[in-house]
């Protein structure tokens, strides 16, 4: 596993988008979702859940079921997901699905402090992540719920898809914080 600090992942990590049909070895998944539960959470529930799907027929299955749905409802690039060979995971091999207890509340917060430590420690161990929030529709379908096992009380909040990255990552700009106000004790 690479040792590097924590401002060295935040500052490197990236959605990656096109992978390697390379396997991540379970030892790897075991370890992210060990990360995933020692996430910082709102009132110490740890209303988290995790369903992980590494089967290419089964992240086809969701892909075309996500594809079907978008289509249906317009929400994004619609040209995107009309392509013949459209794959919303990338070509990922996992995708790691983090679920919330709806009946706990901040579990939505929960989760996603969750999914941060799933991203960085997927970077710090040389793999590639990506959220994959379009997939959230069809994964909450009661059909989709059942066949992937996403019990009663429960539905999934962040899709990850992670594996090896088929290229370098490339660095993008980020803007500059916008901080509407910094409230100060005046100093005499």
């Amino acid at each position: 596993m690479n040792v590097m600090n924590v401002f060295e992942a935040i500052l490197g990590i990236r959605s990656i988008r096109e992978y390697t049909a390379e396997q991540v070895e379970a030892k790897k998944v075991r370890s992210l979702i060990e990360a995933a539960v020692m996430a910082p959470t709102a009132t110490h529930r740890e209303a988290w859940a995790f369903t992980i799907i590494q089967d290419a027929a089964l992240l086809q299955r969701l892909s075309d079921a996500t594809t079907l749905l978008l289509n249906a409802q317009h929400e994004h690039d619609v040209n995107r997901f009309k392509a013949p060979a459209c794959n919303v995971f990338y070509g990922a091999n996992i995708l790691i699905v983090i679920c919330k207890n709806k009946n706990q509340p901040m579990a939505m917060s929960d989760c996603w402090l969750a999914a941060q430590n799933v991203m960085l420690a997927a970077f710090a161990m040389g793999l590639g992540s990506c959220v994959i929030e379009s997939a959230v529709l069809a994964l909450n379908d009661q059909q989709q719920k059942i066949h992937f096992g996403i019990t009663e009380g429960f539905e999934a909040v962040v899709p990850i898809v992670v594996g090896y990255a088929s290229a370098n990552r490339v660095s993008t700009k980020r803007k500059r914080p916008l901080i509407l106000n910094w409230f100060k004790t005046k100093t005499a």
